[in-house]
């Protein structure tokens, strides 16, 4: 069935004293739920197990009360009534043979202990380094409090041997686990046997790695997740030493489990990182051990993941986001169905819920995260309802992911769209410097959709309500997606700003159609995603001197949370582009600008040729609007519901335009609800005491 060149990739891989089926590794992944929505989590990591990996972790599990990550929302294994929701975990990751891993992470440095109030304990005094810098310090671990920290490392490994895991990882990249905090020179400036030479720096995790085979290593394997570069020089851990550490504990760990030295480099988007980007790191390291290497690098093609194992870089094939966009990645690959993979695109909307303490989406699985709470399956459809049809207007991300959704339901689906070709915003915005990989939203849902015997497309047809009506759909699916506002009402300003007759004011519509500005250009950016940045580095390209001012103090504030914003500035700043943070703009007048301090509104006049305005969009709701005003001839004219949702409800990210897509038609002809939740969600108990 599959295609004899991925053999290898379905070949068992020894780990420590159990085997995994095949190098399909899951590499530990947040999500948003954590502690907080265990069966969620748990239902999620069980949906990867059926689609075929051989190896799936849990997120990060604070294995310990005094180091701790609140506000961020991880598991965790700190007593005995922890087990419980971490074995449904187990359970749920081993239902179809896959080896069920847990991560076990003590933060030292990174932990401020907002919720346990302990004292924080790293190597070495110094202040915690975490994304909001905390006004909080670590205090240095006295030599019995190492003794004390590897005496609960064993506590929570045999936890997880209770908990029903079969391999731990212990975690020691991206700057947030003690092992790294041990081993690098930036963390690490003790001078005792603990501290100095990399031998020394070494002896911690010699010491938990030996402490846990003593206690659980008959039964697990244990894997060592270690950074591949802070780059940060000589003063931190970098690649050199990582292979010298390597080479001289090679047989430590039953698995090297290699990520970059940041969260920001190893996750980094698909606009600043492309596939395998980590290679050259990791090239090499493989030879310096007898034990099996698994590394990370957004893989999506087959054929990368091939050339990885052959060329002798890893053993493995690292994923973590991959398997978000399409759980059942490893099992197409098998059965021959490459052409429908969901391939991730590299937004980094999942890493947004871990960051924002919420839920997390993604662009290409909308049912992500959605297995337990509403019962979606990625692959499996409910049952068709009552009626039989469907018309959806717009073909955007929210009108195909409906489309797609309806046509797998058993609807026939009719598409028609205004313009000449499907997609809409996702094909202007993959035009966009750095997010071609972001067309995979409609390419992927274009293919599916032309292999439909019952989904008709309609391309060129902008629809009116009176069309709509003749039509005789049973429902009316509008999703005719948003434009960008020319007047600067967003956040700033929720009336019109002041523009004089004769300034030149762009969108990013008009951007994103060809029209350019040049000369002197101003890009006011209140939206604060990625949409200000992108069309700065635009103009900046096409030879425009271009000055960004924006009211956060963040250029692409937002984008924090997707780990890219110091990507987006270092770029700008690359390119010759002025960034202006903390300042509004007050005013547009022809041929300058008026900015105002957000704190003091002491304003400042800038010259300019051109004005873009990246404020907010507004939706295109009027066939919408147009139809409930002819409510009143919809029965006869066979209609039996108008549904609007996706950008024409309420713009946002294309991750909410797909999800929306999709609710709507996961709950096409079914049941009212009233007032109950649309999901479920799981309460805490309260104490007897």
């Amino acid at each position: 069935m599959r295609d004899q060149r991925y053999d290898v990739l379905f070949e068992p891989v020894k780990i420590g004293p159990l085997t995994a089926k095949n190098r399909f590794y899951q590499v530990p992944h947040c999500n948003g739920g954590g502690y907080r929505d265990p069966s969620a989590a748990a239902a999620m990591r069980g949906i990867k197990a059926e689609g075929g990996w051989g190896v799936i972790f849990t997120e990060q599990c604070e294995m310990h009360q005094t180091s701790e990550i609140t506000p961020f929302i991880e598991l965790r294994l700190w007593e005995d009534k922890d087990i419980p929701a971490l074995r449904k975990m187990s359970e749920a990751m081993k239902t179809h043979g896959a080896l069920a891993g847990i991560q076990l992470a003590y933060s030292g440095v990174n932990g401020p202990n907002f919720y346990t109030r302990e004292v924080p304990l790293a190597p070495t005094a110094l202040p915690i380094r975490t994304f909001t810098n905390d006004p909080v310090s670590a205090r240095a671990l006295t030599t019995k409090e190492i003794s004390d920290l590897r005496r609960w490392f064993v506590n929570a490994a045999k936890r997880s041997k209770s908990a029903g895991f079969d391999l731990i990882c212990l975690y020691g990249a991206h700057g947030f686990g003690i092992f790294q905090h041990f081993l690098s020179r930036a963390t690490n400036q003790r001078s005792d046997e603990y501290g100095g030479s990399l031998e020394n720096r070494s002896r911690f995790v010699r010491e938990v790695v030996g402490d846990i085979r003593d206690a659980v290593g008959d039964t697990m394997g244990i894997t060592l997740r270690v950074s591949l570069d802070e780059t940060i020089g000589d003063l931190g851990f970098s690649n050199a030493e990582v292979r010298d550490f390597i080479e001289m504990n090679r047989d430590l760990p039953d698995l090297w489990d290699l990520a970059h030295g940041t969260w920001e480099d190893c996750s980094g988007t698909s606009r600043f990182k492309e596939e395998a980007a980590q290679a050259e790191l990791v090239k090499g390291i493989r030879e310096l051990s007898s034990k099996p290497v698994v590394g990370v690098g957004r893989f999506t093609s087959p054929d990368v993941m091939v050339k990885q194992i052959r060329t002798g870089v890893l053993d493995l094939i690292g994923c973590a986001r991959p398997s978000i966009a399409d759980p059942f990645l490893p099992k197409k690959v098998e059965e021959g169905r490459i052409e429908n993979i969901r391939e991730c695109i590299g937004c980094n909307i999942c890493v947004t819920g871990d960051m924002t303490m919420s839920i997390s989406r993604c662009t290409q699985n909308p049912t992500f995260m959605e297995e337990w709470r509403k019962g979606w399956h990625p692959e499996v459809m409910n049952a068709k309802g009552a009626s039989s049809n469907v018309l959806v207007v717009g073909a955007g991300p929210a009108g195909l992911e409906a489309a797609w959704a309806l046509a797998r339901r058993g609807y026939d689906v009719a598409i028609a769209e205004a313009s000449g070709e499907l997609g809409g915003r996702v094909v202007r915005e993959c035009r966009l410097p750095g997010l071609s990989a972001w067309g995979r939203v409609r390419d992927y849902r274009e293919y599916q959709l032309k292999q439909r015997g019952n989904v008709e497309i309609y391309l060129e047809s902008a629809l009116s309500a009176d069309q709509v009506l003749e039509f005789g759909f049973e429902n009316v699916a509008i999703a005719t997606g948003a434009k960008w506002r020319r007047d600067g009402v967003a956040r700033q300003h929720v009336v019109a700003m002041p523009i004089a007759d004769g300034a030149k004011v762009y969108t990013p519509d008009d951007l994103m159609a060809g029209d350019v500005p040049s000369g002197k250009v101003i890009v006011f950016d209140d939206d604060h995603y990625y949409m200000g940045g992108v069309l700065a580095e635009l103009a900046a390209s096409k030879g425009a001197d271009v000055t960004i001012i924006t009211p956060s103090a963040y250029v692409s504030d937002w984008m924090r949370n997707s780990l890219d914003q110091g990507f987006v500035h270092a770029r700008l700043a690359e390119l010759g582009v002025e960034i202006v943070l903390n300042r509004g703009v007050t005013e547009i007048g022809a041929g300058s600008v008026t900015s105002n301090c957000v704190y003091t509104g002491r304003t400042q006049v800038h010259e300019c040729d051109a004005v873009v305005m990246v404020a907010s969009q507004m939706p295109d709701d009027m066939l919408y609007r147009d139809l409930l005003a002819r409510e009143a001839d919809w029965t006869d004219a066979g209609i039996r519901s108008v549904k609007m949702f996706g950008d024409a409800e309420a713009p946002g990210p294309i991750a909410w335009a797909t999800y929306a897509g999709h609710r709507y038609a996961r709950e096409l002809d079914g049941p009212d609800r009233g007032d109950a939740l649309p999901f479920r969600r799981e309460v805490t108990e309260l104490s007897a005491d």
